[in-house]
This record gives structure tokens, sequence and C-alpha cells, in this order.
């Protein structure tokens, strides 16, 4: 018998466990994969945004799904107190571009590391073994494992994450539970996740990656529902990277919507003109195809050529105003057609999950069944990149921890 039992061995797994047997309780923590924190060691590209050094009220303008939710549990642990927390055990934090808070090292390993040891200092007790049923009896929890142990509880914490990342153990598991507990879940779509596009060149740029560049997203209505800057990359399928994960969460219609990308966001276009201009006086023999060279990337050149209609070997001094123009055109406005979403598996969040309105916010707890609470992904909340995901976590993790 243990006071509380907790599925999931995340980032808000680990911080709930962590801060339950703080108070005092016999904790035990159920992780299905061999180790902890396995979809934290590849977040942020193996670095681990582990939040976003802004105010709760940005973090909130930042969660587009249930943000209001979110109010008491960012209060209770906000960003500043989640690197103290990592600083006290010994992760050294550095802040960069957009308040994205990283470990100093730059390795997630680090984060990880630092939540087994909090479980390991708070005694903790740590079972790898995947849960398969879940019952209340009387004013019991009864967790049924794979290896066929039984575990026994006052209280519970459902961490167990989404949908997306599979092979790190996200496989929709926690969702059943708590349905068979009586809870809704709300439609479960991909969140910061690639996108596919229509065009055939965009394969051709395959493996590219575009720095320092702008994009924006243009609805059927000519407006524009998402403008940002920073880093994308195109793939065999269309487009992805930190700029489209972000765009993707602001997409609820694909209908005659449009990316436009800004290749050259530091110039107007006038100025753009007279750059291109001089690089034509500059290299008057050269072919065209070469010109560009001094423009765009090597794996542009070819797309860009097709696109302006202009033969590749012509001499740049015999290119005309209006060619010039249209030149101009592509670079500020390269345009796509975005079709769909890839799929769940590939997605960085899952969007959807258990109903916000059947857990109370003050405590993470049900409010359909005394003892038992949620934290992390599996509730109905999701936000864009840049740590605000994992403050989430680390948040709901503490509060459900907190109120146990």
């Amino acid at each position: 018998m243990y006071d509380v039992i907790v599925i999931g061995g995340g980032a808000s797994g680990c911080m709930a466990a962590g801060i339950s047997a703080e108070l005092g309780n016999k904790v035990l923590l159920i992780e299905k994969n061999d180790n902890l924190g396995r979809k934290l060691n590849i977040t942020g590209k193996g670095r681990c945004n582990l939040t976003n050094a802004s105010d709760v009220p940005t973090i909130i303008k930042n969660c587009p799904k249930n943000g209001k939710f979110l109010t008491n549990a960012l209060y209770r642990f906000n960003s500043e107190d989640t690197i103290s927390f990592f600083e006290k055990m010994g992760v050294e934090c550095k802040i960069e571009r957009g308040n994205r808070v990283f470990p100093a090292s730059d390795k997630a390993g680090d984060i990880v590391f630092a939540l087994k040891r909090f479980l390991e200092l708070n005694k903790v007790e740590v079972i790898k073994d995947k849960v398969i049923n879940i019952a209340r009896i009387n004013v019991e929890f009864k967790v049924l494992t794979q290896s066929e142990n039984t575990y026994e509880s006052k209280a519970l914490i459902i961490a167990t994450g989404g949908k997306s990342y599979p092979q790190t153990g996200s496989t929709g598991d926690g969702y059943r539970f708590a349905e068979k507990l009586g809870h809704t879940t709300n439609l479960l779509k991909p969140a910061l996740v690639p996108i596919e596009t229509a065009e055939d060149w965009v394969t051709e740029m395959q493996g590219l990656s575009l720095k320092n560049v702008e994009i924006k997203l243009i609805n059927k209505n000519q407006k524009t529902i998402y403008k940002d800057f920073g880093e994308m990359m195109f793939t065999h399928f269309g487009v992805t990277g930190p700029l489209i994960l972000s765009a993707s969460s602001h997409i609820k219609d694909f209908t005659d919507l449009k990316l436009v990308i800004d290749l050259k966001p530091a110039l107007d276009e006038k100025t753009l003109d007279k750059r291109i201009l001089k690089e034509i006086e500059i290299n008057h023999n050269k072919h065209y195809q070469n010109l560009l060279k001094t423009l765009l990337p090597q794996k542009m050149i070819n797309v860009i050529v097709k696109l302006s209609e202009i033969e590749a070997e012509r001499p740049a001094h015999s290119i005309n105003k209006v060619e010039r123009k249209n030149i101009v055109r592509l670079l500020k406005e390269l345009t796509m057609t975005p079709t769909k979403f890839r799929p769940l598996a590939e997605a960085i969040i899952t969007s959807g999950g258990i109903c916000v309105n059947e857990i109370d916010p003050h405590t993470m707890q049900s409010r359909i069944i005394e003892g038992l609470f949620f934290a992390g992904e599996i509730i109905d909340v999701d936000a864009y990149t840049g740590g605000f995901n994992l403050q989430i976590a680390f948040s709901t993790g503490y509060l459900a921890g907190k109120s146990t």
C-alpha cells in the first residue's frame, strides 16, 4: 500500500512524485520504459528547452488551448521556480533568444539526471513496468501491471503524456485509464507538427535549413493569421522547423491557405532590387544561375530559376527590369500551399486530452473521483514552442504533487 502512485516517468510525473514524497508521502512511480525521461532526452534537439523565462501572463498567452485553466498552477510554480529548482539540483541554466531556457551544458541528459536525483533524495520508489489496468475499489486505487503485480494507493496521479512520439512511450494509455474511471477525452490532434505542402519543387530542397527568414500564414480571407521570424527546414513532404511547428498551432483550416516565406526580411523590395542590380553590374557576363549563388543557398537556385522562368544560362546583363522585379518578388514572397499536418506520431505534442472542466485547476484533482490527479500533456492544454509546454508539465506536476 502506498500513499500515492504516479503513472508516467516524464517531466510532469517525476516532478509530481518528488514533490509528493517531499511532503512525507510514500510514493511509487511506475514507468514502462527502461529509462525515465525518455522524451525529455530528445526535446530541443537533445538540448532540452526546459522553460521560457517569461512572466505568467505571457506564458498563458502562449497557451492557445485552455491557457486560463493553468493560471493557478503557473503562479504556484512559475518559470523562475523551474530554473531555481534545476539549479539547486546542480544544473546551471542559460537564457537564449525568445527567453528560451536551456541547461548551460546543452545536454538534455542533465535535466533527466537532476529529476532522477530528486526522486532518489526523496526516496521515491521507481519500478519499470507497464500499467495495464486501474480500478477504484472503495476509496483505494488498484493498479495492475504487465508483470501481474498489483499496487494499491490512496491517491493516483496519471502523467502518461499524449500520443505524440509513441517510440518514447507516449501511446495514449492514460486516456484509456481516465475514460474507464469516468473522464472525457477531447479530440486528439497533432500540435507543433510539420506541414505537408502541394508544390513538387519543395522536395528539391529537402534537408535545406533556412535561418533568419520570416514566414506568414495567409488564410482564405487574405488575413495573416501567423507571422514570425526564425528558422525552418524543407523536407521530402513539405516544411518543418521551429517556425513551422509554431505556425501549425494557428492552422484550423487548410482551405485556400498560403505559406509565404520572406528569404530576405532585412531588406525591403526596393533595397533588394538595388542589391540584385549591383550583382548584375559586377557579374554581368555570368550566367543567371551563377548570379543567384551570391543571393541564395545552392539547393534553392534551381527552384528559383524554374519559378522565375528565366533560362539558367542567360547572361546576367540580359535580365530586364520586369524579370528582376519578379526575382525580387520570389525572394520576398516564396509561396507554398499547405495541405495537411503530418501524423500525430510526428507531432511534438498532442492537442486534446482530458477535459479541463473535469479537473480542479487549484489542485489538478479530478472533479469526478476523489484522490485522482492529472499532470502534463494528458490534460487538454497545449502551447507554442519555446519551453512553454515543459513549463506546463512542471507546473501541473508540482501542483498535483503538492495536492496529494
